[in-house]
């Protein structure tokens, strides 16, 4: 004899009931195994509208930007998010309802992408680098450190959870990330996507503290930091229209010693890539 499960699980064991794939004339609320789950499912009443008039407008500012409007959706997803912190249900039917597509279509693209995020994130959003090289120089440390002086050792902060309350001064979203695109620079970690180069656990653990304090610390390189929903209002193509305001929101120093090292050794010494050949394009065969 084998000891039913709650749900079927490999080897020899009963399950102590039975799910079938739902058929066209099947009782989904009969088969679910949670009620409320057969409620939302069985639930067609359309999302909330919860953007105001003036990101509809700003919706329909990013629409005219392209000449097919479904071409416009991965702004308007940042736009989403530089209102609520997140991509919600309400998100996806407002980009749809802009762009002409499903909620299907919208889900799609924001489940695709991890920079849409689909739970409330915080005010800043640390991402640190766990991929081949800023892992073998420290990256998987200075994330478990993280996790660990974010939460507890008892419950370290997991992926993409927030502490402190999100969307609240000094809460923070830790998540790890395959490829900061830093690999000279590393281990490296992002504050809303502007660098913090050549980290280490304790440079880390100062860096979220201060965050957490409410301070904005300045990127190694790049543009002032800003807050998660500022930032991404930027990815929606949304800048100040004083030259100044937008200078001292965009300006900063974007290249480093590090990255231009090859270029400067090989000025130095006259090297240069050979001249690229005129070679003709191949004929094609026309059809």
């Amino acid at each position: 004899m084998t000891n039913p499960t709650a749900v079927p699980e490999p080897g020899p064991h009963d399950a102590t009931k039975t799910y079938a794939a739902a058929g066209a004339d099947t009782d989904v609320a009969a088969i679910a195994p949670d009620p409320s789950l057969a409620e939302g499912i069985l639930a067609d009443a359309p999302a909330v509208d919860v953007f105001d008039a003036d990101t509809h407008r700003e919706a329909k500012e990013i629409v005219a930007r392209y000449p097919m409007s479904r071409s416009a959706l991965l702004p308007m997803l940042h736009l989403v998010q530089s209102v609520q912190g997140y991509v919600s249900q309400e998100g996806i039917a407002f980009c749809a309802q802009h762009l002409d597509l499903t909620d299907a279509e919208v889900s799609a693209v924001a489940t695709f992408y991890t920079m849409y995020k689909r739970r409330p994130c915080g005010e800043h959003l640390v991402s640190v680098c766990t991929n081949t090289l800023c892992a073998a120089l420290g990256g998987d440390d200075i994330y478990k450190k993280l996790q660990t002086h974010l939460g507890s050792a008892e419950k370290p902060l997991g992926h993409e959870e927030t502490a402190g309350t999100p969307g609240e001064q000094g809460s923070l979203t830790l998540e790890h990330a395959e490829c900061l695109a830093a690999c000279d620079l590393g281990p490296v970690i992002q504050v809303n996507y502007e660098y913090f180069d050549n980290q280490t656990p304790e440079k880390a653990v100062a860096l979220v503290d201060a965050l957490q304090a409410g301070k904005k610390p300045a990127p190694t390189r790049g543009a002032p930091l800003s807050d998660f929903k500022g930032a991404e209002r930027q990815l929606a193509g949304f800048w100040p229209e004083d030259d100044a305001t937008y200078r001292g929101d965009v300006d900063g120093p974007s290249q480093a010693v590090e990255t231009l090292r090859g270029a400067q050794i090989a000025a130095d010494r006259g090297w240069s890539a050979p001249g690229a050949q005129d070679v003709p394009l191949p004929e094609v065969e026309k059809k």
